[in-house]
């Protein structure tokens, strides 16, 4: 008898949505279970070359948590084609666009694949606790817990 190892190919997969609730939770901690959960690495149908991962809806972004001296510390720099780079701390960041910060980390955290684009287009956040989804009833689950 030969054993057959299983390959999800990408009409096959049916997706869930998962909602998630920032408030209170750590962004590193919480963003690396939300980039597990969009490319399917918590399914047993698990296929790296294709996209087996869930929707992932995230509310209170505003209100995630950044833990030592790290709403001070932490600077995000980009390049603005002129010859400086701009940068901004983690604090001005959050008043300035609340869910670009769990955006960024999530996104660092998905592989360097054109199947990247696709799992980033998956997630779904927002700064306050309403969101546009209720029609896909996504079920809640706890993610980021210590």
């Amino acid at each position: 008898m030969k054993t057959k190892t299983y390959m999800a190919r990408p009409g096959q997969v049916e997706r869930k949505w998962l909602l998630v609730d920032a408030d209170g939770k750590i962004v590193g901690r919480l963003a690396s279970d939300i980039a597990m959960a969009l490319m399917g690495k918590h399914r047993p149908t698990y296929t790296p070359h294709v996209d087996t991962g869930d929707y992932v809806v995230v509310v209170n972004a505003d209100k995630v948590v950044l833990t030592g001296k790290k709403w001070t510390a932490k600077e995000y720099r980009w390049y603005t084609g002129y010859t400086r780079q701009r940068s901004v701390t983690a604090a001005k960041r959050l008043q300035q666009k609340p869910t670009q910060i769990l955006r960024e980390a999530v996104r660092r955290m998905l592989p360097k694949n054109k199947l990247s684009f696709q799992l980033i287009r998956k997630l779904k956040i927002y700064a306050g606790a309403d969101h546009p989804h209720q029609g896909q009833t996504p079920q809640p689950v706890d993610f980021g817990a210590r």
